[in-house]
């Protein structure tokens, strides 16, 4: 990212771009065949990386990452040094879709359970049908998996991999195999398959462009509530630091 203008929270640098020039550098990035890989960054796994040195280091070695949640929108400009918009996962996905369709791309669908993937994957296959699908797999496989499923990946030698897995497992996985997979862009995607599979409902458009997608979700789904509670400590924790919180001692 040392040539995309960002702004750093906590020590991770976020994309200041918009929805657009996101797809157009991801598109480069394609172009140039090396692993890369997309974090989509919300204010829990900021609060997430701050507790754990191991996770944030993850979040900072990432090659890209855009401001998904709201709240991470909202820091930015909190510190002096406001992103362009917000840039939904789910919405970064369908873009890319959109232009590896004119491109001749190909993608990996990797995460969910069994029948959600295979949803999602015939959904999006009537959505884009010039695009090149070359492969899926759920996401409910442990470590003793990881070399069959990297082969299988390798294989289908895809340019985009989606990886909608838990957000203990996500990130994780992708960083720790991004040099074996070898695809060039991977991007974590978290609940977006069971969205494109038809099991949830993203909240209404008003909702999303007032930044208030993530309470539509635990209206919807109230069993999130204990992961919601990190929403006010990363406010807290930000204005606690204020423009520090830019700054790169983390």
């Amino acid at each position: 990212m040392d040539d995309v203008p960002s702004v750093r929270l906590f020590g991770v640098r976020v994309a200041k771009l918009n929805l657009e020039q996101c797809a157009e550098h991801l598109a480069n990035a394609v172009a140039t065949g090396c692993p890369h890989q997309v974090v989509t960054i919300n204010p829990i796994m900021l609060m997430a990386g701050l507790e754990n040195p191991a996770y944030m280091n993850i979040l900072k070695e990432a090659e890209f990452v855009v401001p998904d949640g709201a709240g991470a929108v909202w820091a930015a400009k909190y510190v002096g040094d406001p992103v362009a918009e917000r840039v939904p996962g789910i919405d970064l996905m369908h873009r890319l879709l959109a232009v590896g369709e004119r491109k001749g791309w190909r993608v990996y669908l990797l995460g969910a359970d069994p029948q959600t993937i295979r949803t999602a994957w015939e959904n999006l296959r009537i959505q884009y049908p010039k695009l090149k699908f070359v492969g899926f797999h759920d996401g409910y496989f442990g470590e003793e998996q990881d070399g069959e499923i990297i082969a299988r990946i390798r294989e289908a030698r895809p340019d985009l991999l989606f990886v909608g897995r838990s957000a203990a497992t996500q990130e994780p996985w992708i960083h720790k195999h991004k040099q074996a997979l070898g695809v060039p862009v991977m991007m974590g995607v978290g609940g977006s398959f069971d969205v494109i599979a038809g099991n949830v409902e993203r909240a209404p458009e008003w909702m999303q462009r007032a930044g208030l997608e993530w309470l539509y979700r635990l209206i919807k789904e109230p069993h999130r509530w204990r992961r919601m509670l990190a929403l006010p400590k990363f406010v807290v924790t930000v204005v606690r630091h204020g423009r520090k919180a830019a700054g790169d001692n983390w």
